[in-house]
């Protein structure tokens, strides 16, 4: 495992955590870094990602407004702050690097990221 995601937890609703991602060994690689959930049964859904370089961010229409991506090139971490937190957003959260192309439609897809780490458990109570 190369990426070390951390920082989920149980937590009510409407409350908030963050999340860190920090590369093991290396630093982070390509355009930048992702951050995933998947909930039981379901597929992996894009949450956010932001660029290494101009730290551009995107983020997935269910989190938007309530969660920030950040990054910090001193620590060479970057953090998922998550706000406003609801019980749909329970989920195994993942941070991914090594993607190639910085556009808004790659940084999407699951597809385009080359490492992932193992996932923190991120469960919001009703």
């Amino acid at each position: 495992v190369q990426l070390q995601a951390s920082g989920g937890g149980l937590v009510q609703a409407g409350g908030s955590l963050r999340l860190s991602c920090v590369p093991s060994g290396r630093t982070f690689s390509g355009y930048g870094v992702g951050w995933f959930r998947q909930a039981p049964g379901k597929e992996r859904q894009f949450v956010a990602a932001i660029a290494w370089r101009d730290a551009r961010t995107y983020y997935g229409d269910p989190v938007k407004g309530r969660f920030r991506i950040t990054r910090d090139p001193a620590t060479s971490t970057v953090h998922l702050q998550m706000n406003s937190l609801e019980p749909e957003d329970t989920a195994v959260y993942f941070c991914a690097d090594d993607i190639k192309y910085g556009d808004s439609y790659s940084v999407t897809r699951t597809a385009s990221y080359g490492d992932w780490g193992q996932g923190t458990q991120v469960t919001v109570s009703s």
